[in-house]
């Protein structure tokens, strides 16, 4: 039998991204750069080390940065063809090459749970990964979605990438509770979607990073509006849980929160010291 693998990474992007008004009124949140780069590229870049090839992203009206972003510009590598600045397009050209691009549209935001299911058509009936770019990890050693991919491979369920947060921030993120199985790796046997520190499992939050199985698309169907009137991925994924089948990791790395400014700033200063100023 071969080894169980995934070859599809799952973007939702078609978010408006209001708290980067005015700036994100004709640019998509997930193309907003960190030094030279946006959002989503960080994002790709992961999923092509961890060995995924077929990006699949889940975009909304007037996101056409992103497509464009991801498709050669003739006119621009002429401009800057035998120049000096040649080699500042050696990133993008390595994605292009390395990966295959598919977009479809999600006409309303009906929260993370229908962004997710709308991307079926782009996934078929196979284990995908999702990565939402405004969670920007650095894991120089080796990217987080290659650690949970590894972490499939040994458990063959849905994964969901973890970590601690202060208790009064619980209300911010999905927060999940269960029986640490080994150092870091968590069978969920709770997860409440944003809620108040006083009702908070834990304070182990889950961040943008997935691996789901098939079947998912499924139990999102049968799932109803949770919170905020929303379908949200942590009440489908709490069904699977149920069944033993979700595990919570404690990824190493570091996240950075860019659906925030400061969060966005942070990155900003992080990635230009410790990234960008290595490189020159």
């Amino acid at each position: 039998m071969s080894e169980p693998t995934i070859k599809k990474c799952l973007f939702p992007a078609a978010g408006y991204g209001t708290r980067f008004l005015p700036a994100t009124k004709s640019i998509p949140k997930a193309m907003l750069p960190v030094v030279d780069k946006p959002l989503m590229q960080y994002g790709v870049e992961e999923a092509i080390e961890a060995g995924m090839n077929n990006m699949a992203i889940i975009t909304g009206k007037d996101k056409r940065a992103i497509k464009d972003h991801f498709e050669t510009n003739d006119e621009l590598e002429k401009q800057v063809s035998g120049t000096s600045k040649e080699s500042y397009l050696d990133g993008i050209r390595h994605v292009i090459d390395s990966a295959v691009f598919s977009y479809t549209r999600q006409i309303e935001m009906k929260g993370l749970g229908h962004a997710i299911l709308t991307g079926e058509t782009l996934i078929g009936d196979q284990a995908f990964a999702v990565v939402l770019a405004d969670d920007l990890c650095y894991s120089p050693e080796q990217g987080v979605l290659s650690q949970m991919l590894e972490l499939y491979k040994k458990y063959q369920c849905s994964i969901v990438a973890i970590e601690e947060v202060p208790v009064d921030e619980t209300h911010k993120y999905g927060v999940i509770a269960g029986e640490e199985i080994e150092p870091g790796i968590i069978r969920i046997n709770d997860m409440v979607e944003k809620p108040a520190p006083e009702n908070a499992p834990s304070n182990l939050a889950i961040i943008g990073r997935y691996i789901l199985t098939a079947d998912i698309f499924d139990v999102i169907r049968q799932t109803p509006p949770g919170k905020n009137n929303e379908v949200q991925i942590t009440d489908a994924l709490m069904t699977q849980a149920k069944l033993g089948g979700v595990i919570g990791f404690k990824f190493r790395g570091q996240r950075f929160d860019c659906g925030s400014v400061d969060g966005f700033m942070e990155a900003n200063n992080f990635f230009y010291e410790n990234v960008y100023k290595a490189l020159d």
